[in-house]
């Protein structure tokens, strides 16, 4: 679809201005498509906030949805336990959890599907077995329901927070505190509702998340962030709104940060611990994950050019 912007038009946001040119398609969907590079406003990718003017050619490619029912896909998994109830892996970073805008193939939840074809039913069809998720570009520890019994224990205890999710962070600047708790409250961002963003009481969803330094550099900072809860990129934004941004965040990492001194694949954000109580023989269970070469790599430097 190619479309010129005409004059009443003029000053709507993006994607206000498409869903109303495309009523069968979500105004959740088409800022995915956005984000994804689908929509071109005279030939450039722009926000959904961006505000149309007179004249603007906007062109939209809609791929076709995800079709409703997974194809299991025979990908390598980091299998780090597995019985008849729970499956714990350890994600690299750059693999998404689940299909969704621009991620039909290649996902956490295909490859899950293809190890334990029975899992189907467990969870959403889409999404088999998945409790709690980690963010494309994040590594780390991953715990999935293999019945439903397991389903519904885990998730009782994730709402219930004895859930242990332990993560190592590198971020941007030198944290003066040794150790804090954020208490913010979680929402969209009301200007990019791609993005989440800390919201004043009664607009976000309670969000806690303790850290601890554990090694200060001359721009950056290594510290352990720990869950209370567990909001969409709930330690980006937490680690951020103090002035903190994890390194190699393009979402939340403002414009006017220090490059990295080595390339980073993904975010500084490795998931390292996991514990919980499992469904059937109630014992606790714990896992740890070492740090990826990738930040590892990134840690030696900053470490040698002290």
């Amino acid at each position: 679809m190619a479309v010129v912007v005409d004059a009443p038009d003029a000053g709507q946001r993006l994607d206000r201005w498409l869903a109303a040119r495309l009523a069968d398609v979500s105004r959740a969907r088409l800022q995915g498509l956005i984000a994804e590079g689908h929509v071109r406003v005279d030939g450039a990718t722009r926000k959904p906030s961006h505000r149309v003017v007179v004249g603007e050619r906007i062109d939209v490619d809609i791929p076709p949805p995800p079709p409703e029912e997974l194809e299991p896909e025979p990908i390598a998994l980091s299998v780090v336990h597995e019985d008849a109830h729970v499956l714990v892996v350890d994600k690299p970073a750059g693999v998404v959890m689940h299909p969704g805008a621009g991620h039909a193939r290649g996902t956490l939840a295909a490859a899950v599907l293809a190890h334990v074809p029975g899992i189907v039913g467990v969870g959403g069809p889409r999404r088999p077995g998945v409790v709690h998720r980690l963010d494309k570009d994040t590594s780390g520890l991953l715990v999935i329901a293999k019945s439903p019994l397991a389903y519904e224990s885990l998730t009782a205890q994730l709402a219930s927070r004895t859930v242990r999710r332990v993560y190592l962070a590198l971020v941007h600047g030198r944290m003066t505190a040794t150790a804090g708790l954020v208490d913010k409250p979680i929402g969209r961002d009301p200007r990019d509702r791609t993005r989440m963003a800390v919201r004043s009481a009664g607009q976000g969803r309670r969000a806690i998340t303790e850290f601890r330094v554990q090694e200060r550099f001359s721009e950056f900072t290594y510290l352990e962030a720990r869950l209370q809860t567990g909001r969409t990129h709930q330690i980006r934004v937490h680690l951020a709104s103090l002035g903190h941004p994890i390194a190699g965040d393009a979402i939340y990492g403002g414009r006017r940060r220090p490059p990295l001194p080595v390339l980073l694949d993904g975010l500084a954000l490795h998931a390292t611990a996991l514990a919980f109580v499992h469904p059937i023989s109630q014992a606790r269970m714990e896992f740890a994950s070492a740090l990826p070469p990738r930040i590892e790599r990134l840690l030696s430097h900053l470490r040698h050019a002290r």
